[in-house]
């Protein structure tokens, strides 16, 4: 698939239609999705993790307990993203411009879909006051399925190579290639709350095509670096917890 097919974005003549960065395989907006999302064409899945309204941006080192994973002893500074979640007529339009759909913290909003299988991922958190896992709405048309990542902290599942932690509600890279492989022969992805870029790093290490919103430039640019690296192999637990 190329530039120009009607999965991939059709660019705009306005300067905020100008992508921040693009590869072969990932185009970054800088931008706000509600202006950028309806230029954009059809895509095969939606892979997000929007705002969820619980001022997590507000705890400079790290989520509210009850809310997103987020690194207790990094200061990430000051934000005000996740003062409200995004209104319903957002989220219904970002779903309508993909075939497939996966929504991180799906539980925080109101008017979704009934759905039959959500997304569980469990973080493996031990006994403390962080939640023990989060859900994704989804309407891939399977059962529920789980997928154990710790990702507490410091602590994380694979610690002779752990990630960067670039925003404080950051989703591990095998959390969402299990996402993607889930929803099967996908080529197109959208995240048009993309963060640090997590999404359009796993995309590409998978050998799919991505295109990434953000409003804030800072991430925007921690995005577009992740994107320059080499191709990374990913792995991931399948649905009885086995790594791939």
């Amino acid at each position: 698939m190329v530039l120009g097919d009607a999965n991939w974005p059709r660019l705009g003549t306005e300067e905020m239609l100008k992508p921040y960065y693009q590869d072969d395989a990932v185009t970054i907006y800088h931008g706000d999705c509600r202006e950028i999302v309806p230029t954009l064409g059809r895509f095969d899945l939606l892979l997000t993790d929007p705002p969820y309204g619980i001022d997590a941006a507000a705890d400079k080192r790290g989520g509210k307990q009850h809310g997103k994973a987020a690194a207790p002893s990094r200061s990430y500074g000051a934000s005000d993203w996740d003062k409200t979640a995004p209104a319903r007529w957002v989220l219904d339009m970002c779903r309508e411009h993909a075939t497939w759909a996966v929504l991180w913290g799906g539980n925080y909003f109101d008017g979704l879909p009934p759905a039959r299988g959500w997304l569980v991922w469990d973080k493996d958190n031990g006994d403390n006051g962080y939640a023990d896992c989060e859900l994704a709405w989804t309407n891939l048309e399977l059962a529920v399925r789980k997928f154990r990542f710790r990702w507490m902290g410091m602590l994380q599942e694979n610690m002779a190579d752990k990630e960067t932690r670039w925003h404080p509600t950051q989703k591990p890279a095998p959390l969402l290639t299990w996402c993607i492989g889930l929803a099967g022969d996908v080529q197109t992805i959208l995240d048009p709350f993309a963060g640090s870029g997590t999404t359009g790093r796993a995309a590409k290490d998978l050998g799919r095509k991505a295109v990434l919103i953000e409003r804030e430039e800072r991430y925007c640019e921690i995005a577009a670096n992740r994107m320059r690296q080499e191709v990374l192999p990913l792995e991931y637990r399948d649905n009885e917890g086995s790594v791939r």
